[in-house]
């Protein structure tokens, strides 16, 4: 498809530069039914079912942006995929002024050797330290890893911390949040629980390729980078277990989706998974293992507008964002989300 057709304008006032406070309060554009209504996350509860299985990432992000030099020269760097304990695959700029073999230095302490370069501004970097004292590290001398619609000093602010995490966040590794997870409060997990429904976690560790633009002009020459993730035994039978009795599975964002996506059959049982994942899901896609979806509103002529016209249904959502622009919904990592439905499934349940 053409990528064109995934284009829209979009106010700079629509972008959410904090989130909402309480988390829950956030706005939630229900598209569930047919119907469009405007909510509020905390009435997630009401809209799902007894028996439903909700499906959260429970990655957390490392401050991996770093700042840094190679000689004099200040560079800027963003981790983006592991590749070992030491070895990270990572967006530098300005590139062109890191050679392989050279030394990227942070800190007297902390410093990286450049062992490849690609296109785009991708570098390999081998650090020198590994482990749980790269982390250690990270910690100390990064900076959360923002989108760059969101605008920040240099040195970032501190409330990032603790803002772009979700409440699931249990294993180091992703350098972008499943900010659909953003939303969740206890409040809201106590009230989901008690309305009796099973929520399990999985997880996706979110590159910071989800932030690269579509630089091509069909979507069939786009190449994904590839991210890892890891489904349970356990929680892959639950998930068939679940749908075997007539329960929805609602995926908590497009990163739990795609796994879920990835580990799924062709007739829609899921499987255990721990491997990457490249998957791209643009229209005409068949979705198999995910019914319902929660997820923020995303940039024009993204790989995630394409994955969500995909599954609600191109028009559904090319009227459903110009609706939440004009009813100024709040956008992207820090912004409002959207409730929404298979449209596959439904149309098959009309049959």
């Amino acid at each position: 498809m053409k990528v064109d057709l995934f284009d829209f304008d979009l106010p700079r006032e629509c972008i959410a530069e904090h989130p909402a406070n309480p988390r829950d309060s956030a706005r939630m554009l229900d598209l569930t039914g047919g119907e469009t209504h405007d909510r509020i996350v905390r009435e997630l509860p009401d809209i799902l079912q007894p028996g439903d299985l909700l499906i959260s990432n429970d990655t957390r992000v490392i401050p991996a942006r770093l700042f840094g030099k190679r000689g004099d020269a200040g560079i800027e760097v963003t981790l983006h995929k592991q590749e070992g304990l030491a070895q990270w695959r990572a967006f530098a700029k300005p590139a062109k002024k890191l050679r392989v073999g050279e030394t990227f230095r942070v800190a007297d302490d902390f410093e990286a050797e450049v062992m490849e370069k690609k296109d785009g501004g991708e570098v390999l970097l081998r650090f020198n330290v590994a482990g749980a004292d790269l982390i250690a590290a990270l910690e100390k001398y990064g900076v959360m890893p923002l989108p760059p619609y969101i605008r920040r000093d240099k040195g970032g602010d501190d409330q990032d911390r603790s803002d772009y995490q979700t409440i699931f966040a249990q294993h180091d590794g992703a350098v972008a949040a499943p900010t659909a997870g953003l939303h969740f409060t206890p409040e809201l997990l106590a009230a989901i629980d008690a309305r009796g429904i099973e929520r399990r976690t999985i997880t996706l560790h979110v590159g910071a390729g989800t932030f690269l633009p579509v630089k091509v002009d069909d979507t069939d020459d786009h190449k994904m980078h590839a991210e890892w993730g890891s489904i349970s035994p356990e929680i892959a039978n639950l998930i068939n277990e679940t749908r075997a009795r007539g329960g929805r599975v609602i995926a908590v964002g497009t990163t739990s989706l795609r796994l879920l996506e990835s580990a799924a059959r062709e007739d829609g049982v899921v499987e255990p998974f721990e491997n990457e994942t490249d998957i791209f899901i643009t229209p005409g896609y068949k979705f198999r293992a995910v019914d319902m979806l929660l997820t923020n509103f995303h940039l024009p002529r993204s790989t995630l507008f394409m994955l969500v016209s995909a599954f609600a249904g191109f028009d559904r959502m090319k009227a459903a964002y110009g609706h939440a622009i004009e009813h100024k919904y709040r956008f992207y990592s820090y912004g409002d989300c959207s409730l929404l439905e298979c449209a596959s499934k439904i149309e098959k349940a009309d049959d």
